[in-house]
């Protein structure tokens, strides 16, 4: 009962923590632009965690480090830049929407690469919310397809890197504590986002121009914080203690906090959204269903 107890816990939380993590990008974006953002993103957990990081060198050998590495790098370095440069062409909302594709993609990661068994059923929802994505998209976050589907394909694209390194914490990584994953994860990513932030972007020029820099920063140390070192640490907890499609779930109602967020900041709500996020929502409840 503790345990069961112990995994809503940990969903509801995540459920909470990302579906605000959508406002804040756009918040930090109106500052920074997506490399900055993606950069600073990953460098405040990376300074954050990197002392908890002294104390565990020795409990980590040399091929966890390679899959620490590759699974910090797939589902947390690439994504950050992915989610900030999508949403300069899809408002909070829809990127909340699109993010729920991550326990599909977990799925369909699991049964090509780690041996995971899925019925019928979920393989016909993996369609229902195919042809959701397709319809959100062509209302939502720009003024034509050919636009949102080059922003909403980069949420696409870090929806399959988040399953894939979900697939790889639960099956290669199940004997290290979730916290040191997390924390070693973002030791290994955090040295090349201070490269790109200092050696690719205008961020000092930035940093003693603009008025609204604190205010910026502050949104984005707080997606740091709390939407990334914090959750990441909650998630992989949740993994060890639950199955992939089961913890990639939480994106399945993380629309409705971004939707609630999004409206709370005067984003535009096209009621047509509505039949095509039932659509979404419907295919990942029939992938989950057993």
């Amino acid at each position: 009962m503790l345990a069961k107890n112990t995994k809503w816990i940990l969903y509801i939380s995540l459920v909470l923590i990302w579906g605000t993590s959508f406002i804040l990008m756009k918040k930090g974006l109106e500052v920074f632009d997506p490399i900055q953002l993606g950069s600073l993103r990953i460098i405040i957990t990376f300074i954050a965690l990197s002392p908890l990081a002294f104390k565990r060198f020795k409990s980590i050998n040399r091929e966890d480090w390679k899959v620490l590495a590759f699974a910090g790098i797939i589902g947390s370095f690439f994504p950050a830049f992915l989610f900030a440069m999508a949403q300069t062409g899809l408002n909070s909302s829809s990127a909340g929407i699109l993010n729920s594709l991550t326990p599909l993609f977990t799925l369909l990661v699991g049964i090509s690469f780690f041996k995971f068994k899925a019925k019928w059923w979920s393989f016909f929802g993996i369609f229902i919310s195919m042809l959701g994505t397709y319809g959100l998209l062509s209302i939502s976050g720009g003024n034509s397809f050919s636009f949102n589907i080059h922003y909403g394909l980069m949420i696409i694209f870090a929806t399959l890197f988040y399953g894939t390194q979900i697939n790889i914490v639960k099956t290669k990584l199940s004997h290290i504590p979730p916290v040191t994953i997390t924390v070693f994860q973002f030791f290994v990513i955090g040295w090349p986002a201070l490269l790109i932030l200092f050696g690719f972007t205008d961020f000092i020029s930035l940093f003693q121009s603009e008025p609204r820099i604190y205010e910026g920063l502050f949104f984005v140390a707080i997606l740091a914080l709390v939407a990334t070192a914090l959750a990441l640490i909650l998630f992989n907890m949740l993994i060890k203690i639950a199955s992939p499609v089961f913890a990639s779930s939480v994106t399945y109602f993380i629309p409705l906090i971004a939707l609630l967020w999004g409206i709370f900041d005067n984003e535009s709500f096209n009621l047509s959204i509505l039949l095509w996020i039932v659509l979404i929502l419907s295919g990942v409840y029939l992938v989950n269903k057993k």
